[in-house]
């Protein structure tokens, strides 16, 4: 699936190397091993299947709007997925990447992939659709917390991915993977250490 999206879109230099490259706003495309291991470990929530024919996605940080779009190639015809950002110009820059190819604007004009500028750390709770939650939940941003409300807005059974910090100054940071079972009971696991941006307020411009 990551052969379908072209990273040159999306990252402004040396798109096919793997290490993060700036995009501005003080944040990041992600190297492509992260973005692979991010799918990897939501693709069971992501692809569609007879329990989950029309998966929901939500992309916290979406910045570049490369796994989006990775992503919304992933939930079928039926699925929805939705980058959200705290920066406008950065939510507008996801919009404009993914329009660069026709399969991008086909995503978009469907809305199978959206572009929002919210607080991520809050979640994202698609306007008319106040009911429905998300199967998987990818962070692309180090939260200083598993913040409540995006526990609340994943589905049971559902997954999240998602950077956290170790202590209170963000320097020390891991991947956490947390499930919710089919009764709502939440598991958390942690897989290994990292170094993301992490999720702040909007910048007062």
């Amino acid at each position: 699936m990551f052969d379908k999206v072209d990273r040159a879109h999306y990252a402004p230099s040396s798109a096919y190397e793997d290490s993060p490259q700036p995009i501005g706003h003080s944040a990041t495309i992600s190297a492509p091993h992260m973005h692979a291991t991010a799918v990897e470990s939501l693709l069971p929530y992501i692809l569609p299947s007879e329990a989950r024919p029309a998966p929901r996605v939500l992309d916290i940080g979406s910045g570049s709007g490369y796994l989006t779009h990775v992503m919304a190639e992933l939930t079928g015809e039926r699925g929805t997925v939705v980058g959200v950002e705290h920066i406008t110009p950065l939510r507008d820059l996801g919009a404009s990447n993914m329009a660069k190819s026709a399969e991008g604007r086909a995503l978009l004009a469907s809305g199978q992939a959206r572009f929002r500028v919210g607080d991520g750390r809050k979640g994202w709770v698609e306007p008319g659709q106040e009911g429905d939650k998300w199967d998987a939940i990818h962070v692309g941003a180090s939260a200083t917390d598993v913040h409540p409300e995006l526990l609340l807005q994943l589905k049971a059974p559902g997954r999240m991915f998602i950077p956290v910090d170790d202590d209170e100054g963000g320097w020390s940071q891991h991947v956490w993977c947390v499930d919710k079972d089919e009764r709502g009971e939440v598991t958390k696991k942690k897989l290994f250490g990292v170094r993301y941006v992490p999720l702040t307020d909007a910048p007062k411009y």
